[in-house]
Formats: structure tokens, sequence, C-alpha cells
């Protein structure tokens, strides 16, 4: 048990690491022109909206579900928010290794107002990565109180990332080139 359980950790710790390795490395890698990249790629963000949209959702229903004793929805409602994170990443990932950036274009007050969102949103996003699966490690392996501590920190920088993607995406969308 103890060498499974040492091999779930360095699996999160790899997983953990990689994925702001491959989002660092799909910022700065060259992108194809706009015109070269299928037109189908440029609804991701919208669909990534909506999946962070059902993330907050599922996320507060699993706090309701767990606070009134319903263990069976509460975990329905955890793997569902998992799955969808999931997706997430797998359409960001395709996103961004097609599409060039996009640059917020107004001015004033609203662009720090932009930059403060998208700046918490990304750094708090790499951080959310080993809470959620330390969180789930420890539901699956049934470590309850350790699963109990984690998630007072997992559950509010999940859903601040969750909400802040979404606004993140209302705020650039007036901009992007399509």
């Amino acid at each position: 048990m103890k060498e499974k359980s040492n091999l779930f950790r360095r699996l999160f710790i790899l997983v953990s690491l990689l994925i702001p390795a491959v989002v660092v490395i799909l910022l700065v890698a060259p992108k194809r022109a706009s015109g070269e990249v299928p037109p189908w790629i440029y609804s991701l963000p919208f669909y990534n909206a909506v999946i962070n949209t059902l993330t907050s959702i599922l996320l507060i229903l699993g706090v309701y579900f767990v606070k009134n004793a319903k263990v069976q929805y509460h975990k329905m409602t955890m793997v569902g928010a998992f799955v969808l994170g999931c997706i997430f990443l797998v359409f960001y990932v395709i996103y961004h290794s097609n599409a060039p950036s996009t640059k917020f274009g107004a001015e004033g007050t609203i662009r720090f107002v932009y930059f403060f969102f998208l700046i918490s949103h990304v750094l708090l996003a790499f951080l959310v990565v080993p809470l959620v699966l330390s969180a789930l490690y420890f539901a699956v392996s049934s470590k309850i109180d350790k699963h109990r501590k984690i998630v007072k920190y997992t559950f509010p920088v999940w859903l601040y990332v969750s909400i802040t993607g979404v606004i993140v995406y209302l705020m650039i969308s007036p901009y992007y080139p399509y």
C-alpha cells in the first residue's frame, strides 16, 4: 500500500509540474497565422468558458451536498468537476497550440482590472492542479481527514479559478480576431 501511495504521489507531482510547463511552452511557442487555423479552433475559448461555468456550479453543489450528508451526490459532482477540468485542459492545449494570442484592447482602469483577473487566474490555476489531485487522492484512498483539510484550500482556489476564467473570457472575447 505504501508503494502504491508513493507511486500516486510521484505521478501527482509530475502532472502538477508538467501542466504549467506545457502552458508556458504553449504561450511562448510560435503559432500558425490566423488564416491557417481551422475555424473550429476559435470556438474552444467559448466552450472553455461554458466548462468553467459548469465547474463552478458543480463545485458549489458539491459543497452543498457534503454539508447536507449527501456524500454520494458530493462524489458525483466532484468527479464531474474533475472530468470537466480535464476536458478544459485538452481544449486549452488545442487552442493555444494553434491560435495566435489575442491582445486585450481596452484602455484605462478596465485594463488593470483585466490584468488583475488574468494574472491571479493564471497563478492560482497553477496552484489548483496539485491541490485538486491531492484532494482526489485523499478521497479515493479513504483518507477523509486529510481530504477535509486540503479541500479547505482547494475549494476556494478552484472556485476562484473557474469563475475568473469566465470573467477573463468575457473581457477578452470582444478582441478575438474572428
